[in-house]
């Protein structure tokens, strides 16, 4: 993770987060940065931006989102906890999905499947599933329609933080379109020309 680095006072426990956040180890296609926090959500927060490419492609970018882990140690009501991940994921989807009428129910499912895959406890679940569809017309008219997900998720993280990002960077590759790794195999990278 590339970034600026953890710096003032923060609690024993929010350290320990960011550090399970920075020795988390996503596909060689995630691309992370830390990003600067949102202010005056919760007192401590962290930021993360990721990009999916396709080495095969060029660096073309699949996916892009953005995780935010929040810490307040009042623990507000609706989190039910003192953590709080806050998410966003966008991929490009072949325009024949546009009208699948059960586009959102599997894209919720992705980051369910995602959470439940890696055995994470979580609570307080909540978020949507947009389909955004863009038609050009007049001097744009030679452009095809394109059509985007973006699932916003949010929920409350229970035991080992680092493994709810790993989640999130799952629900990333699997909307850029790339195949799930079985645990413990390595993707190689694409051919050299």
């Amino acid at each position: 993770m590339r970034g600026r680095s953890l710096t003032g006072e923060h609690p024993a426990e929010f350290a320990r987060a960011i550090s399970a956040l920075r020795e988390a180890r996503l596909r060689p296609e995630v691309r992370l940065t830390e990003v600067p926090a949102p202010q005056r959500i919760a007192p401590y927060a962290v930021a993360l931006t990721a990009d999916v490419v396709s080495s095969a492609a060029g660096d073309e970018e699949l996916a892009s989102g953005r995780f935010v882990l929040l810490h307040d140690p009042s623990a507000p009501s609706p989190w039910e906890g003192e953590w709080r991940a806050v998410t966003f994921a966008r991929a490009e989807l072949e325009p024949e999905l546009a009208s699948d009428p059960m586009l959102g129910a599997v894209g919720w499912s992705w980051l369910v499947d995602a959470l439940d895959a890696r055995q994470l406890g979580y609570v307080a679940e909540a978020g949507t599933v947009t389909r955004v569809v863009s038609e050009s017309f007049a001097g744009l008219a030679d452009r095809e329609p394109t059509v985007e997900m973006e699932v916003r998720a949010s929920w409350t993280p229970r035991g080992e933080i680092g493994g709810h990002l790993l989640a999130w960077s799952d629900l990333l590759c699997t909307i850029a379109g790339l195949p799930p790794l079985p645990e413990g195999v390595v993707a190689l990278p694409g051919q050299r020309r």
